[in-house]
């Protein structure tokens, strides 16, 4: 496969990066490297790749159409992995337009592109947060998902209509995968695992919202590569229904109260958390959690990393990583 990776020095592009090179693809990644959060580290990330040969690095916005044709016409992609994206439900109550520029207007670039130049198959990030209000558990891609919490799940659920737009118009493979807080080594800063984390070692209090009581269905990051991995390679095929359209959630399917993760983290750091609890803050949902049936009667998917290992394997990296 040539393989086209958007987001490539993030968190989940630089470890889909990794798998595709390991298995002999040849990766074009590209990245904006914003400042939404330590450039240093989306760098480092990209270190660990650009020894591979196989690999080539193409610092870009989505957001630039023309450039972002001139890749489509120049590689001959077979594969592409939509993941650039602004990120962060909070922010997107700062700097909305940054999630209408990346989001609305760099997906449909995407799209363009892929329509233009068609590919074997483009795969998608969304995410959970499309599920926003909603009460009924766990979370299934059957469910209605018309009252988003925040203006980032908004854009994401748009994302999810406009890839059906052009799937079904253009007749362009698409596969759609809702993300469930995925924490690993290599992380975002912005979320929790990273946030608490450094808090902790540096002895400074975490904020804990709605006083503790909010569940996620938090998903270690080699889970999630599996899993998109596993998706790549399996373009929809023509059905009445759906045409050459899917969507799947793609999570751990077990949901942690927000206090049992604090105390697995402190577990793993030998330290106690000064909690400053808070109210709800607006955008937050209050617990999310995968329906992944569908996901494992299709590509045999199963998550095989309970918290507890992964955090013991996160703890292990960052100390290694901020020199502890």
């Amino acid at each position: 496969m040539k393989v086209l990776v958007t987001g490539a020095a993030g968190f989940i592009g630089s470890f889909v990066c990794k798998a595709l090179l390991k298995r002999g693809d040849t990766v074009i990644g590209i990245d904006n490297l914003n400042n939404y959060y330590d450039v240093q580290l989306k760098l480092d990330r990209l270190q660990q790749l650009k020894n591979q040969n196989n690999f080539r690095f193409v610092h870009l916005d989505i957001i630039d159409s023309k450039k972002l044709n001139e890749i489509f016409s120049q590689e001959k992609l077979t594969h592409v992995i939509h993941l650039a994206a602004q990120a962060g439900v909070r922010y997107s109550l700062e700097n909305p337009k940054a999630y209408m520029d990346s989001n609305i207007t760099g997906t449909f670039n995407i799209l363009e592109s892929c329509r233009h130049f068609p590919v074997q198959h483009l795969v998608y990030a969304s995410s959970s947060s499309v599920y926003g209000l909603n009460s009924k558990l766990p979370y299934a891609i059957s469910d209605p998902v018309d009252h988003p919490a925040s203006l980032y799940a908004a854009t994401k659920k748009s994302n999810e209509l406009m890839a059906h737009a052009y799937s079904h118009l253009f007749s362009i493979p698409t596969t759609g995968l809702r993300f469930f807080t995925v924490y690993g080594p290599w992380g975002r800063p912005d979320m929790a695992p990273m946030k608490f984390a450094h808090a902790i070692f540096n002895n400074q209090p975490i904020d804990v919202y709605n006083f503790g009581n909010m569940q996620r269905d938090f998903t270690y990051i080699d889970d999630i590569v599996a899993g998109v991995i596993k998706v790549l390679d399996k373009a929809p095929a023509a059905s009445i229904h759906s045409g050459l359209y899917r969507l799947y959630n793609i999570g751990n399917n077990r949901p942690t109260p927000l206090l049992d993760f604090i105390t697995i983290l402190e577990n793993a750091i030998g330290k106690k958390a000064q909690k400053n609890l808070l109210p709800l803050q607006p955008g937050d949902v209050l617990q999310t959690y995968a329906d992944i049936d569908d996901l494992h009667r299709d590509f045999n998917f199963k998550p095989q990393t309970n918290l507890v290992e992964g955090i013991d394997k996160f703890i292990a990296w960052y100390k290694k990583y901020y020199g502890l």
